[in-house]
């Protein structure tokens, strides 16, 4: 008989057990301090009963999600239309989990409770550590309330069910669900985000609707309920609201061409449709469509901060969680010092855009209260969607080379984080996009520059290259000329500033140091890994650790 034994290769080890499942809530101390900083700490409750749903049971069909991508269905097997999408069961399970714990809706359903959108971003940034994709129409349900809020009928019609905490896939009728979704449809193929380049054309109807014809060329999950679209009326640019069906329960004529074929994100659908003679309504005055929607952008641009924070987060769990236990040269890989300088500084990076993550979002949540707040938002949204985002993929890239091979490996969460990790430095507005706005808002709102400065000044004295920094920004702001060729460098080192600053305030004065001197004073190389000497690199990897 042969011998079993003879054919034993190898054995299994030296390998980093499965991070998943774990509670990204409590393993994630900077978070829980930020959200007690920024007005949140009253929602831990709800925080805390999420946090093991988005590490565990959302983990894992996050990988289902993606492994089986969204189908289209033009047509049923008799040849009816159909323009319907078929997702993966567990596309449906992540989306009741999230509506269910009320991450697309947590801010609206406490409404007039400071913290409350600080909370809901503190869900969101736990929901796409689990699974990115369901992050769109989770964001623009969230995000349509205050334009819908221009068409008072129809917000009393749509809110309850768009914050409502059930989930209904089914096609049907919005009326006959007690929880719908929306999307959005701007961009076209001939302006992509210059939507005053559109060509879709509406034309009123007897019944007080409208008549839409033309085309979308970014159609964002258009399996929902409803999409928030721009077209040309009569008066100039409008808003619509765009149901899948009529009022009389047939279908809209929303005619599907194709879904995307994206880089990342593929557990959702994307696509490209057409209008022919699709009913829909007016939302807000015709020829303020832009100013309309914008209200919407502002809460999604928060989102794509949001979105890229959670994958940063995620990147830098699983990093550490590897190094932590993988050994190479006879002692682990988070002993080596130079493995300890990158994570550490992929630590900073990561506490760093939650920081200022969450920051908005409070200046968000304070908008209709306090003046000042509003203005903050106003800014802050653009220079952080700018910077957190556009920091997302080399970081995220890092923390794969941590892994080494491993991190290339679809079995592995990191390939999936580093397809998703450009997304939201295109989406709801790219790189120049934003910097034009910060520009916009500091020439044409003075406010703006008052509020921004006043929270760079709110740190004032605590570090040395942040009062140097603060001095050599109002400088550069005076001196206007072509300041729109320099403008990303301007917002770069508008975001260091606020994230130095927010960072000094937090009361972690090893890390805020660390902060400034590596990313204000030049202690820092092009790379991540190269923190100066003096950084608390343990301080910072154990901060971050998820255990």
């Amino acid at each position: 008989m042969t011998d079993p034994a003879r054919f034993v290769t190898h054995a299994v080890e030296n390998q980093a057990p499965p991070l998943a499942p774990y509670d990204l809530w409590a393993t994630d101390r900077a978070l829980r301090e930020a959200l007690a900083r920024e007005g949140g700490g009253w929602a831990q409750g709800a925080l805390a009963a999420y946090g093991p749903v988005a590490g565990g049971e959302l983990m894992e069909l996050g990988f289902a999600a993606n492994e089986n991508k969204p189908k289209l269905k033009l047509f049923d097997r008799y040849g009816h239309r159909l323009d319907e999408v078929e997702f993966h069961p567990a596309w449906h399970r992540i989306m009741q989990l999230n509506v269910a714990h009320a991450v697309h809706a947590f801010g609206w359903r406490n409404e007039g409770r400071p913290g409350a959108h600080v909370a809901r971003a503190a869900l969101s940034y736990m929901a796409g550590q689990a699974e990115a994709g369901n992050g769109c129409p989770l964001t623009m349900t969230y995000a349509a309330v205050p334009a819908l809020r221009h068409a008072p009928e129809l917000a009393r019609e749509w809110l309850p069910r768009i914050t409502s905490i059930e989930y209904d896939a089914r096609s049907i009728p919005a009326a006959q669900k007690a929880g719908c979704t929306i999307g959005m449809g701007m961009t076209e193929k001939q302006g992509g985000s210059d939507v005053r380049a559109n060509t879709t054309k509406a034309s009123p109807l007897a019944d007080g609707g409208y008549q839409l014809v033309g085309h979308k060329w970014f159609f964002s999950a258009p399996q929902c309920d409803a999409h928030l679209v721009l077209a040309y009326a009569d008066g100039g640019i409008t808003c619509f609201l765009l149901p899948r069906f009529r009022p009389d329960g047939s279908r809209n004529a929303v005619r599907i061409q194709r879904l995307k074929d994206k880089l990342g994100d593929w557990s959702n659908a994307s696509s490209e449709v057409e209008f022919h003679g699709a009913w829909a309504q007016r939302v807000g005055d015709e020829g303020r469509g832009v100013a309309t929607i914008l209200e919407m952008v502002a809460l999604t641009r928060l989102d794509c901060m949001i979105g890229s924070s959670a994958l940063m987060r995620q990147a830098v769990a699983q990093a550490i969680h590897h190094a932590t236990h993988r050994k190479a040269f006879g002692k682990l890989l988070a002993q080596q010092p130079l493995m300890q300088n990158v994570l550490a500084d992929l630590a900073l990076e990561s506490e760093a855009a939650m920081t200022l993550m969450l920051r908005v979002a409070r200046a968000v949540d304070a908008s209709g209260r306090d003046a000042g707040e509003a203005a903050f938002a106003r800014i802050a949204t653009a220079i952080g969607k700018y910077w957190v985002c556009k920091r997302c993929p080399p970081l995220v890239n890092e923390a794969q080379e941590c892994l080494g091979g491993a991190g290339y490996v679809e079995e592995s969460i990191l390939p999936r984080l580093y397809r998703q990790a450009p997304l939201n430095s295109i989406w709801e507005g790219s790189g120049n996009i934003q910097c034009l706005d910060v520009l916009r808002a500091l020439s044409r709102e003075p406010a703006t520059r008052e509020a921004l400065f006043a929270e760079l000044l709110a740190a004032k004295g605590a570090h040395a290259a942040l009062d140097r920094e603060i001095g050599a920004l109002q400088s550069q702001l005076a001196a206007v000329a072509d300041l729109e060729r320099h403008s990303r460098t301007l917002v770069e080192r508008l975001a260091l500033a606020l994230q130095a600053s927010l960072l000094l305030r937090a009361g972690n004065d090893a890390i805020a140091g660390a902060f400034c001197e590596s990313r204000l004073a030049g202690a820092h190389g092009y790379a991540f890994g190269t923190l100066g000497a003096g950084a608390p690199l343990t301080d910072l990897v154990e901060r971050a650790r998820p255990a």
